[in-house]
């Protein structure tokens, strides 16, 4: 056996990891045995005494072990200080007689094609390793009948199946009628489609037979070869040589999931386009399968622990088929990893060496402070110094960095638009909106024909103006293909003669940038954290445990929902594309307004507010401290600072429009310049695009009566704040300034859109957002009541402390209004009496500081629960309200305002202090009560899915010798945000990937009783304009004495 440069090198140099043994270990090969001491009595560089090393034997062939998934994750164990890796050679394995196998303290051993596994069997007798899989029961894993027959004794579903055993001893079990579209095997009938697979669990030759009503003819599957999986044959006929079970066929939609535990308490799911669809391997840009990520339900879960302990196998896979709302195992694959997932990876490590270390650690006297399990909730220490366990996260989030939206409206009158609308059901609502690929392709052929007819006969009735149509085609083309996600047509009926409206929307895209952004999320929310000793993997980040409930919803803009999928990507550290991670996590929440809002029915507030804002902003002349009262009655610190900046609304908005006429030229000019012929701009777009988006904004903006529209501000921002993001290498001229003088308007039009008073603010919010109002208020009930849906079956859940409980996390995305909205429910619901509670007036200052609600601005709701109090006391449960505004502006302010860092010290610490809450800190938790196990489970002596007991302090790890993915937290209580991690590669054209403001904490000290009250108030208030009023005046409203004189002298 090859010895490490250094006995003590665990937590320094190198792993420890080993080859079986050399050529010239003599001694080694003529007994067979030589003692864990005698590895590092040759080491003559080290002066500490040797420490003593558990062997962790890896007996399989080299195929295997050479693999990547095996090469990560041995790598990861052996960075457990008293672990060392041996692999067998498997020249060895093969040739050699298993007592001159190299020995080893543990054994992962597993069966493949050409593995001896009677010798493994009789060297697991000889040497009496820790075995985490059974190889014994890898015997049965090879034979299908002996897996189906073990899954029905545990009582989990299975597809309806007969087994026909062609065994001249056993002619009984060989009774097969075949007819036409059904086949009777020993008197069960199945009928087209059905599925014949082999007895051998190594042959993969599964067949389909379909019904001749549906064309006859087989899918033949097998092993993949290259880029495919399976092929389709004629032929119909079964199989008449061979013993096969043949089963019911299990409608899927298309998707096989593929599940992998490591022990009973961790289950990783993906799910992949299954072979019988057409049998083309779906391949991504690297050549690699295309893997969904998949989310087990609570049951799914109880099966995946249910299929470990029924077989003995530690590492296992296994087949998902999710039909007709039921799930079903369809095959056991025995060990086998999870290719390329490097959070896989990280965790499978952990866990095995966890298991092994428990087991092994105590009986050769090797100090080991047990950490927690997989499963394991959080306990993290509370601000005043007390423990809690964290039960709820409720975020909601605004979409990330997107391309620029851009809107045309027109009135059609055609006859096949009144077809279309007609066609979806647009007579039920009186308004329609298409989004969907073939709908979009039917609005295009549309224009078409109506264009051509158009152009051949001038003398038409076609009441549609030409360039409208123009235009509109022009859009629906764009990027050659419909995705349902950047384009949408609206439709809405206006009756009694008048005219439908067509309204054609493009962009809205979520960028390159704004996707980064969004996978990278904040470093302070949870999945951050340590997660078992290894920082950066969190909470939220280890999503396969059993009691991580986690929904992800949004709005049905493409947007937003693409900005959910990188979030998930980064929170649960998932890899691939953004498509598929989007389809299966994250939930569409278009009902009742929950996310979305119908931009067309705006409140009768909202109506007014809009018109006494546009009516303030159209006064040529500086504003006047009526103005300011009028404007800025909240007196909002940053309202007033941008009134200042912009002095003269109109006088600003000539400069705004001088601005872009000169930016419309310079990019005229330099589509002349042959140079720039092929300019390729920020995700795609080109020159003449461009110079479409901002000439229609110059149309728009100024008025044919010369006023302007102020309603086109947040466009004008939100376009130039794009360009100077991604085209900056343009050069072009003065886009600094429009940049600034625009963000100065949109800081006054945009906050100010959603109310300029506080009744007006508080209106208009619960217009837009109450329905997320009361599922907050639900969701955080849910919790604190321990509802049973993601429950555990008791007779499933010993050695799972406290099964019951789970983490429940909703996430919901959104747009700038529900943002908007939610945060002026916050400060001027009424919550608390800033007058006293001092915490809560320094929040609401910080957020009067804030101008702009970024993309990326999150309001963070956590729930914590401290079981040392009693049921009913109000201390049982603890809230904070955390806050953040989203991603860092352009040019980054010395004065952007900053708060008091992420859960800063109490009041009762008197001082402020490094956050000892915060989630990279969770290595402080306190020890778990043991759960003892009352009926042990018959597995094989020493295996680790026994269990007496469990202990559950955390083992504190070298950070040096961890695998971090989240940039580093900076200290609770710091100012300075954490500085931006570098922008990842292969987004093509991105310019740049902006930082996020980390979270602030507004409170950490309310009772989840003053929250629901105020919720509870908040919906019953709604519909009450009184209590509204009421409700919207709190102490302290008036401006202050400073702030006016402050104003005489801007």
């Amino acid at each position: 056996m090859s010895e490490p440069n250094s006995p003590g090198e665990s937590r320094r140099g190198a792993p420890r990891f080993f080859v079986g043994y050399e050529d010239d270990d003599s001694e080694f090969l003529e007994d067979g045995m030589r003692t864990d001491m005698e590895l590092y009595e040759d080491d003559e560089d080290t002066d500490s005494p040797p420490e003593r090393q558990i062997v962790v034997g890896i007996c399989c062939m080299m195929k295997k072990s050479k693999s990547k998934p095996m090469t990560q994750i041995l790598e990861r164990l052996c960075k457990f200080e008293f672990i060392t890796v041996v692999i067998f050679p498997e020249d060895a394995i093969l040739n050699e007689p298993v007592h001159r196998w190299p020995l080893c303290d543990c054994l992962i051993s597993f069966h493949s094609k050409g593995f001896p596994l009677d010798k493994a069997v009789s060297y697991a007798k000889l040497r009496n390793p820790l075995l985490l899989n059974d190889l014994n029961m890898q015997y049965y894993i090879q034979d299908r009948r002996e897996v189906y027959r073990i899954l029905q004794e545990e009582g989990i579903d299975l597809p309806r199946y007969a087994v026909l055993n062609r065994d001249p001893d056993k002619p009984e079990e060989c009774n097969l009628v075949e007819g036409e579209d059904h086949v009777e095997v020993n008197g069960e009938i199945f009928q087209k489609p059905f599925v014949e697979k082999p007895v051998c669990a190594e042959d993969h030759n599964v067949y389909i037979y379909y019904p001749t009503s549906a064309g006859g003819g087989s899918q033949r599957l097998f092993r993949k070869i290259g880029s495919r999986s399976s092929v389709y044959s004629p032929e119909t006929s079964v199989r008449k040589t061979g013993s096969y079970i043949y089963e019911e066929f299990m409608p899927t939609d298309g998707t096989d999931v593929k599940v992998y535990t490591v022990g009973p308490d961790y289950a990783h799911a993906e799910a992949r386009k299954s072979p019988a669809l057409d049998g083309k391997v779906e391949r991504d840009s690297e050549g690699k399968e295309v893997r969904y990520p998949v989310m087990l339900s609570a049951m799914e879960k109880l099966v995946a622990r249910k299929v470990c302990l029924a077989f003995k196998q530690t590492v296992c896979g296994f087949d998902l088929l999710r039909a007709s709302g039921h799930s079903y195992v369809c095959d056991v694959n025995g060990f086998s990893f999870v290719k390329n997932s490097m959070k896989y990876y990280d965790d499978c490590a952990k866990i095995l060496g966890n298991i092994v270390m428990r087991e092994l650690a105590p009986q050769f006297q090797i100090p080991w402070s047990i950490p927690t399990e997989a499963e394991d909730i959080p306990i993290v220490p509370t601000t005043s110094g007390t423990m809690m366990e964290l039960r709820c996260v409720i975020a909601v989030i605004r979409h990330g960095d997107r391309t620029p939206k851009q809107k045309m409206k027109m009135e059609v009158r055609n006859p096949m638009f009144f077809d279309l609308f007609e066609k979806y059901g647009g007579y039920k609502t009186g308004k329609l909106k298409l989004k969907k690929p073939k709908q979009l392709q039917e609005v295009l052929d549309i224009t078409r024909q109506l264009l051509a007819e158009l152009g051949q006969h001038t003398d038409c009735e076609i009441e549609e103006k030409k360039s409208k149509l123009e235009q509109l085609k022009t859009v629906l083309e764009m990027y050659g293909h419909f995705s349902g996600i950047n384009r949408k047509v609206q439709l809405t009926y206006l009756p009694h003669g008048q005219p439908k409206t067509s309204s054609e929307e493009e962009g809205g895209r979520v960028s390159a940038a704004g996707a980064e952004v969004g996978r990278r999320a904040d470093p302070r929310w949870p999945s951050s954290g340590d997660y078992a000793g290894f920082p950066g993997c969190g909470l939220l980040r280890l999503h396969s445990t059993y009691r991580h409930d986690l929904k992800i919803y949004a709005s049905d803009e493409g947007r937003v929902q693409m900005t959910a999928a990188a979030f998930a990507k980064g929170l649960l550290a998932l890899e691939g594309e953004l498509t598929p991670i989007l389809v299966q996590m994250v939930k569409s929440a278009n009902m009742n307004g929950l996310l979305d809002n119908d931009t067309d029915s705006l409140s009768s507030c909202q109506h007014r507010v809009k018109a006494r804002l546009h009516e303030i902003l159209q006064k040529d002349r500086e504003f006047t401290d009526e103005d300011f009262d009028r404007l800025a009655p909240t007196c909002s610190a940053s309202l007033v600072n941008s009134m200042k900046i912009v002095e003269n609304p109109v006088a600003t908005c000539d400069e705004v429009y001088a601005l872009i006429q000169s930016l419309t030229s310079q990019i005229r000019k330099r589509m002349e310049d042959p140079k720039s012929a092929d300019l390729q701009l920020y995700h795609s777009e080109t020159l003449e695009l461009m110079l479409q988006r901002w000439s229609k904004l110059e149309r728009d903006f100024r008025m044919k009566n010369g006023r302007y529209d102020i309603s086109k501000i947040p466009d004008i921002y939100d376009c130039v704040k794009y360009d100077v993001i991604h085209n900056a290498t343009l050069g072009l001229e003065d886009t600094l300034e429009l940049f600034r003088l625009s963000r100065a308007l949109a800081d006054i039009v945009i906050p100010q859109e959603y109310g300029i008073n506080r009744v007006e603010k508080l209106d208009i919010a619960y217009a837009h957002c109450l329905p997320l109002v009361r599922k907050i208020q639900l969701d955080m009930q849910r919790t604190h009541e321990d509802e049973s849906v993601n429950k555990l079956h008791p007779l499933y859940s010993r050695g799972v402390m406290s099964p019951g409980r789970h983490v429940r996390t909703r996430l919901y995305f959104t747009s700038e209004s529900h943002v908007h909205s939610l945060l002026s429910i916050f400060r001027y619901g009424g919550m608390l009496d800033e007058e006293n509670d001092q915490q809560w007036k320094r929040a609401m200052d910080y957020l009067s500081a804030v101008s702009e609600l970024n993309y990326m601005t999150q309001i963070v709701i956590m729930l914590y629960e401290d079981n040392t109090k009693d049921l009913t006391s109000e201390e049982r449960f603890h809230v904070e309200l955390h806050f953040s505004p989203g991603v860092k502006g352009v040019e980054e302010e010395e004065n952007a305002p900053t708060g008091f860092g992420f859960r800063p010290a109490s009041a009762e610490n008197g001082q402020k202090q490094t956050d000892p809450g915060s989630m990279e800190d969770l290595s402080r938790d306190e020890t778990d009560r043991a759960v003892p196990l009352s009926e042990p489970i018959a597995i094989q002596r020493r295996s680790p899915l026994i269990r007496n007991h469990k202990t559950g302090s955390m083992e504190v790890m070298q950070t040096n010798r961890s695998l971090r993915f989240m940039p580093d937290v900076a200290p609770a209580g710091s100012v300075s945000p954490p500085p931006p991690p570098p922008p990842s590669p292969g987004f093509e054209g991105c310019s740049m990937v902006p930082s996020i403001y980390p979270l602030e904490t507004l409170h950490n000290s309310l009772s989840l009783k003053q929250v629901n009250e105020f919720l509870t108030a908040v919906c019953e208030s709604a519909g009450d304009p009184h209590t509204r009023t009421t409700r919207g005046q709190r102490p302290g409203a008036a401006c202050s004495s400073f702030t006016r004189v402050d104003r005489g002298h801007r």
